[in-house]
């Protein structure tokens, strides 16, 4: 088929900006709307569509951390303290306390700009989920009401439009590929492991101050130079690490399959420091053999807190966390007897002391042995008629890709969850059974080191939302999104512009226009499963360092002999193809910092056979990666590194909590 758009190759634009933000999803739009409202000049890229791009752009069915609206009853410091808590201490207090101390400033920004998050057409009016006053509906917790149920969908499209009135530029299907930097070089730095890097990749530099980015368009192929006085990376965690399907790439990530860790992989190869990389957990809603999340039933996040019957109707029990039965529906939405609160709906086992033991946590063994029945299904009907409701049709359908594949065409085929029960695959909520070596990066991962301003390492670049270590969820991403869109824009006004290197970006058009005259007929969906296989092998579910030294050695031989050989018939190619080198560079960025911690962990779900003893207190620490030359180099910092959460956030937001005040 014929390339429907012109070709353009040979064609360079440069622009500048005060601010370049990377990533055009939900964190990539609040920092730009936060920069421009901070009267820098902003610039925009995003691989996708700005209008509904992003793992957030398809809607959320619930914000999570709306510590201070009027309804609720924990204050953002004990919010952040169970969720540091619940992640054994692995977590990013700064992230995370910015999350739970503006959320509900960034849930009333959106109202402004046309987003809806109150039940302002009465349909759930008396619900014990609503507050009748200020119409706001909660999820999960309905003591404490700190999460809201919201109608996400409305919300990107609103973010995009206010983009466009404050003048941000956009530039839409545009794929950054490269941070530039002006560079100091000093004395090569020396990392304890020694082993190299990837070949033919751009080395990191000691001391580097980020001054833009360069970019491709993804329909014309056109290069684009972009110099900034500060930059924001808001793009994907990786993802396509250790599941890819080459027959079908579309199903086999939870999130957008182009959300794939560019900014990632453009980091590590600009010496930016990364931390908890070496956490993955088993795969659960990822994979070929995964039916779409929240397309079946289950009592998880969305669904949360739904009725479970077995193949006769039987109807599986609830539990507190201390595990007394709960009869009423009611009480599914309650902390127990002397337990202060309780995060997001669902269960995991390994946190008993805030969430609820639902039938997710009921080994399937143990159902069986009980006398219970497969399959399992949600029993909608049973429920009372507002929580039905809320689930299906509100829940579902405003979670990211649930409103079309799910709520629409199930309605279609004449699914009534008035009346019927609703199948659940696998074992409890899950909808695939994964072998262990099927992982990914779920669940607070890793990703780049932040300060109190949410800068990294490197001057002049700031980091928000996925790009963070400890990422999380949609608000999570938009407040700091919001956060550091404000402080980058703080840096760019007293910043001085720099001259650029333009060997280095010389350098980055030769690695990018190398694949198209390649000639090869490798495919770009070869390459990503070759590296998933690689990975299962190397750094599946149990780990050591011959096994993880071997598997850098194979993505090397990736890197010398298939990557450069990559079949480029055109920008789509070309993207796909620069998308799968970036899944190759985060691949090593992964094993390296599962060599460079050595003993498991049981909140990084990291386990070696070379260092079995678990959690020894020496190695109760953030351990640390970056590239610098040639060389990977280890450190290390305290989990509390942060020192005192209120303390650190008012010294530096000075002006946002005078506002608060006012």
């Amino acid at each position: 088929m014929e390339w429907p758009y012109p070709v353009e190759w040979d064609r360079t634009t440069e622009l500048s900006a005060d601010v370049l933000v990377l990533g055009g999803g939900i964190a990539g739009c609040w920092a730009a709307i936060a920069a421009a409202r901070h009267g820098a000049d902003v610039v925009l890229v995003e691989k996708g569509a700005t209008i509904r791009s992003g793992a957030g752009g398809s809607g959320c069915d619930h914000w999570e951390s709306a510590a201070t609206n009027p309804c609720s009853r924990i204050t953002p410091e004990e919010l952040t303290d169970a969720i540091v808590r619940s992640q054994g201490g692995y977590c990013n207090g700064i992230s995370h306390y910015i999350e739970c101390r503006e959320g509900y400033d960034r849930l009333l920004d959106l109202e402004k700009m046309g987003g809806k998050i109150r039940d302002i057409d009465d349909e759930f009016r008396g619900a014990d989920f609503r507050d009748e006053e200020t119409k706001l509906l909660f999820a999960y917790d309905y003591l404490n009401r700190f999460t809201l149920r919201v109608w996400g969908t409305t919300f990107k499209p609103a973010l995009h439009e206010e983009c466009k009135r404050l003048g941000v530029r956009i530039l839409d299907r545009t794929m950054a590929t490269s941070l530039l930097s002006e560079t100091r070089r000093s004395e090569a730095g020396r990392g304890s492991q020694g082993r190299g890097r990837l070949g033919g990749q751009t080395d990191g530099q000691p001391e580097s101050r980020v001054v833009g980015a360069t970019a491709v368009h993804a329909r014309t192929g056109e290069f684009f130079v972009l110099g900034a006085k500060a930059t924001i990376l808001c793009m994907s965690r990786p993802s396509r690490l250790w599941l890819f399907s080459p027959e079908l790439p579309g199903v086999s990530e939870f999130r957008p399959p182009q959300c794939n860790g560019d900014g990632h992989a453009m980091a590590w190869r600009a010496g930016a420091e990364f931390t908890m990389m070496e956490k993955s957990v088993q795969a659960e809603w990822s994979g070929t053999r995964s039916f779409p999340p929240y397309a079946t039933g289950n009592t998880h996040n969305t669904w949360y807190a739904c009725s479970m019957v077995d193949a006769e109707g039987r109807e599986i029990p609830w539990a507190d966390r201390d595990g007394n039965m709960v009869s009423a529906v009611s009480e599914r939405y309650r902390p127990a007897p002397g337990q202060k609160l309780y995060l997001k709906g669902g269960c995991e086992p390994d946190l008993p002391s805030y969430e609820f033991q639902g039938p997710d946590i009921l080994p399937v063994d143990e159902l069986l042995a009980q006398g219970y029945k497969l399959p399992l299904y949600a029993d909608l009907p049973s429920m009372p008629e507002h929580e039905r409701r809320v689930i299906w049709g509100l829940m579902v359908g405003e979670e990211g890709k649930t409103k079309v594949p799910i709520l629409q065409r199930y309605s279609a085929a004449g699914f009534d969850p008035d009346e019927d029960l609703l199948q659940s695959y696998g074992e409890g909520w899950r909808s695939a059974a994964f072998r262990p070596p099927e992982r990914q990066l779920f669940g607070y991962p890793g990703g780049l080191m932040n300060d109190w301003r949410l800068r990294t390492n490197l001057e002049g670049l700031y980091a928000a939302g996925d790009q963070l270590f400890a990422s999380n969820c949609h608000g999570h991403a938009a407040t700091t999104g919001h956060y550091a869109g404000r402080h980058a824009a703080n840096y760019a006004r007293s910043a001085v512009s720099s001259k650029r290197d333009d060997g280095q970006i010389e350098a980055e058009r030769s690695r990018i226009y190398s694949l198209v005259e390649g000639g090869s007929v490798l495919d770009w969906k070869e390459m990503n499963a070759a590296i998933a296989e690689v990975m299962q092998e190397h750094c599946g579910d149990t780990k050591s360092e011959e096994l993880l030294d071997d598997g850098l050695t194979k993505l090397r031989e990736l890197a010398r002999h298939q990557a450069t050989g990559l079949r480029v018939r055109n920008p789509h190619e070309l993207v796909r193809s620069l998308e799968v080198l970036n899944v190759l560079t985060n691949a090593e960025l992964v094993v390296h910092a599962c060599l460079a911690r050595r003993a498991s962990a049981k909140h990084l779900h990291f386990m070696r056979s070379d260092f079995p003893g678990l959690d020894p207190p020496e190695w109760h620490k953030f351990v640390t990666v970056r590239l610098e030359n040639e060389t990977v180099v280890e450190g290390e910092m305290p989990l509390d590194y942060y020192g005192s959460l209120p303390e650190g956030y008012e010294a530096n937001n000075e002006a946002y909590v005078g506002r608060e005040s006012s």
